[in-house]
């Protein structure tokens, strides 16, 4: 074997080994890091080098804004509003609950921009009132956690953030835009799987719907929803950089937050701030410390050898597209989401770009890819919060959420077999895709 090929088993190698011991991913990612410039012979300055470089972006700025724009909202008392808003829309519906579940989601994911924030800010609101209507617990919780990914593909999610970033070149406010239709596209899924449950297991319908009651639901939520609006206008119309739309819309949520929905006093803006600290803290450390590990990534030719690796197994584009999807759903299983995007997208994306996908369409697949592995075991982060706000056993909730599986895998496949999905949106903006 070549001094190459062996610094990269060791990269590799060590890094999973790391993983499937269970190491928290920052140190898996540094340690593997040091092995291999040791091995190589090399200064172990580059590792504080490339830790800063990995950071040193103007767009990377975008993401503590979003996350802290997140937390306002969710903390400010929205997600009572959201939820009555849903109802108005979708309750009349046989399994209304489940319904208003998935279209909260879809509407609370494009102010949290997270999963995890959607499963405990919606899931301990709507998991016991689906209970006290007579939905089964364990049905309640996987349509709750799997609604929850909505929030990753709809803007402005700061995963899509990083995987501009990495991707290097990708505008982020056509991500913005690419991840509506999907979004969408999941929900509806995920609406069709918990109608035909309903229908079997005979779940209660909502009241008929009114327009009336629509408008006035849409009245109360409308400055939550405006949060929205002014990040992706403002980035779409280039108004403003993503960052400077997160920074102002961090003021937004402040403002509505704390004056006009009362959610939130002094005290509980400092508290949502310490908590935005504690998340901040383990992004910016995973994304500073693969700079490095992506750095020994591209002195090994590491993707090109991998683009070589999938496509000698078939000259297909179909069966280059569906290892694609299958090397990032086992990803996911074992690792969390920013690192996944941060280590597998410069593998990855010249495979993908190959075979004609484009850099923004295979944005989506990776962040749906992601999404999925946060509710399958070992690590899936959603998984154990949304049995944690049930209060159920992991296993009990994974066994309900199966059919759900289905779903989102149905979706993924028509994201990553018809490009329209992802790019028709961005192409009517405007946007070079």
């Amino acid at each position: 074997m070549t001094p190459e090929t062996i610094a990269t088993i060791i990269l590799l190698g060590s890094f999973l080994v790391m993983i499937l011991l269970r190491f928290p991913i920052a140190y898996a990612v540094g340690i593997s890091t040091v092995l291999c410039l040791v091995y190589q012979g090399e200064m172990l300055t580059q590792v504080p080098i490339q830790m800063v470089r990995g950071v040193w972006s103007f767009s990377l700025m975008a993401v503590p804004f979003f996350i802290t724009m997140g937390v306002l909202m969710g903390s400010g008392g929205i997600s009572d509003k959201l939820i009555a808003l849903a109802n108005s829309l979708v309750g009349w519906m046989r399994g209304g609950l489940a319904m208003v579940n998935i279209v909260a989601s879809y509407f609370f994911g494009g102010i949290s921009g997270s999963a995890s924030a959607d499963t405990a800010s919606l899931g301990s609101i709507l998991i016991p009132m689906m209970v006290d209507e007579g939905y089964d617990v364990d049905f309640s919780t996987a349509v709750t956690i799997t609604s929850s990914c909505e929030g990753l593909l709809v803007p402005p999610s700061h995963n899509m953030v990083i995987y501009a970033t990495s991707a290097g070149g990708i505008s982020v406010g056509a991500l913005f835009m690419a991840g509506y239709i999907p979004g969408a596209i999941l929900a509806i899924s995920l609406m069709v799987g918990s109608y035909i449950i309903s229908v079997k297991r005979n779940y209660p319908k909502g009241e008929r719907f009114s327009i009336m009651n629509f408008v006035k639901q849409l009245g109360k939520s409308i400055w939550a929803l405006l949060a929205v609006l002014i990040v992706v206008v403002g980035v779409v119309g280039g108004m403003f950089t993503a960052t400077e739309s997160a920074a102002i819309a961090v003021i937004y949520s402040l403002f509505v937050s704390v004056f006009i929905y009362k959610g939130l006093n002094w005290k509980g803006v400092w508290n949502a701030l310490t908590s935005c600290i504690d998340t901040l803290a383990i992004v910016l450390i995973l994304i500073s410390i693969s700079g490095a590990f992506g750095y020994c990534l591209t002195k090994l030719h590491v993707p090109a050898k991998a683009a070589m690796l999938i496509t000698s197994v078939s000259s297909n584009p179909v069966v280059i597209a569906l290892l694609l999807n299958l090397i990032l759903l086992v990803l996911g299983m074992i690792m969390d989401m920013a690192p996944i995007i941060l280590i597998a997208t410069p593998i990855l994306l010249p495979v993908a770009t190959s075979i004609g996908i484009s850099p923004v369409q295979f944005g989506i697949m990776v962040v749906l890819n992601c999404g999925i592995g946060l509710l399958t075991p070992p690590v899936g982060a959603v998984l154990f919060i949304g049995s944690a706000v049930a209060k159920r056993p992991m296993e009990k909730v994974v066994k309900a959420t199966l059919p759900f599986y289905v779903c989102m895998l149905i979706a993924l496949l028509l994201i990553t077999f018809i490009p329209q999905i992802s790019l028709w949106l961005p192409r009517v903006a405007g946007f070079n895709v």
